[in-house]
């Protein structure tokens, strides 16, 4: 056994043979050794695959104003084409924070869902992962729902993504003591708040009978699906009933709200792009529900593949609504100064470009396991005396897996599943 395992497993025996169980102010009951940092986790996968050069390394400017400090300008190579937004706030993100600018990826393929479910679960794939599975390995939801005492609702975990296809399959895994019973809430917001779509869905159309009986069946099973209670081996997330009423009616005024508009300039910054919809998203549900722990992701960077200056662009379109999410956080009664936001990229991008050159001259990049794909950062902000302020820690320090024990720590269930996490919490972050 490695001495660091060791040392964990040897130290958590200590602790499990002398800890009493005792109630905290909250009600919750936990082992002594877990208690709470903060009662609510916000957890943000940072846009799309970010290289560390064009965000905390600031090679092209700081593209990432609300974030980070420092005073560099868009330099010259880069300031065409690229549109900065505003400050959000008085402070930015760094500074009420803990700022890790030498994090990484460190195992399995660079690949957007390869990199969602290593950070989700703690668990590093070791092979190309089937986007038609779900991980095998329990996700943060399952175990925070699993281990939080008392067990906790669904309506307390959220995840909200982007609008490609594999990763509505992220909110449980089918671990055979885990799986959707204790799974999170998901929300694709593009399917409700693209005002596009719903200019599409009232746009006169005919339909043949046969289109209209297959729309009908398609109406009905998704109708019963959502309304089905939890059954041992379905595929339905555990609401109760009052949970359920609440969360429909959430469902339903978020989309009559973009139906008329509301969402069409929200934050006063023109037109919201994907990712920024998505945090919209995230915003409505702390608002509504105040979960305990809510994972939202960005994807929209990823442009980069083809267009370096749109997803520089969307660099800046992340960073602006990161810091209009914390704002949000921050003004929202019973969050406020008892959330932890933490920021990381799924992964970096390629050291050099690929062959495709967009219209201002600049270069493409793609993410296909070369050292710099790997180089991430992670930002862990929150209230003083909880999270360390101001922190930049500049030596390489901390990987994907890492993030899941850090919230199985603050929201103080660390205990129970640190014999399934192969990482460790980041301490360093942590007053």
């Amino acid at each position: 056994m490695k001495r660091r395992g060791f040392i964990k497993k040897a130290a958590a025996a200590t602790a499990g043979a002398f800890a009493a169980p005792y109630i905290l102010p909250s009600g919750r009951l936990f082992a002594a050794t877990g208690a709470r940092v903060v009662d609510h986790v916000v957890f943000c996968l940072f846009a799309g695959g970010v290289r560390n050069l064009e965000s905390v390394h600031k090679a092209d400017g700081n593209l990432m104003p609300n974030t980070l400090t420092g005073s560099e300008s868009i330099s010259n190579d880069i300031a065409g084409g690229v549109n900065l937004l505003g400050q959000v706030g008085s402070q930015r993100l760094q500074e009420v924070g803990t700022l890790f600018k030498e994090f990484r990826f460190q195992q399995g393929p660079t690949g957007h869902f390869s990199g969602h479910t290593s950070v989700i679960t703690g668990v590093y794939n070791q092979q190309d992962i089937n986007i038609r599975q779900r991980p095998a390995s329990p996700t943060v939801f399952e175990l925070y729902r699993k281990h939080t005492s008392p067990e906790a609702s669904a309506k307390n975990a959220w995840w909200v993504s982007n609008a490609l296809g594999p990763y509505p399959a992220l909110n449980y895994s089918t671990h055979p003591n885990y799986g959707p019973l204790y799974g999170a809430n998901y929300m694709q917001p593009a399917s409700l708040i693209s005002t596009e779509a719903y200019n599409a869905l009232n746009e006169p159309k005919t339909f043949t009978q046969n289109q209209k009986n297959l729309t009908n069946e398609m109406r009905s099973f998704f109708d019963n699906n959502f309304n089905n209670q939890f059954i041992e081996g379905s595929a339905g997330i555990s609401n109760t009933s009052t949970d359920k009423e609440a969360i429909e009616a959430f469902i339903l005024q978020t989309y009559t709200e973009a139906a008329s508009g509301a969402y069409n300039n929200p934050w006063g910054i023109g037109g919201l792009n994907g990712d920024q919809f998505n945090v919209l998203a995230a915003e409505k549900i702390i608002e509504q529900f105040k979960p305990e722990l809510l994972v939202v992701n960005m994807q929209d960077v990823d442009i980069c593949h083809t267009n370096f200056t749109a997803y520089a662009n969307n660099l800046v379109r992340a960073d602006y609504a990161l810091a209009h999410l914390w704002q949000t956080i921050q003004s929202t009664p019973g969050m406020a100064d008892n959330t932890i936001l933490i920021a990381v990229p799924e992964h970096g991008r390629n050291a050099q470009p690929n062959t495709v050159v967009d219209a201002f001259g600049r270069y493409a990049l793609d993410h296909t396991n070369d050292d710099m794909s790997r180089e991430i950062f992670c930002l862990v902000a929150g209230p003083s005396g909880k999270v360390v302020q101001n922190q930049v820690i500049s030596q390489v320090m901390g990987e994907s897996i890492d993030v899941v024990p850090t919230i199985a720590k603050i929201l103080g269930f660390y205990d129970d599943v640190s014999g399934l996490l192969p990482g460790q919490p980041l301490d360093a972050a942590l007053v």
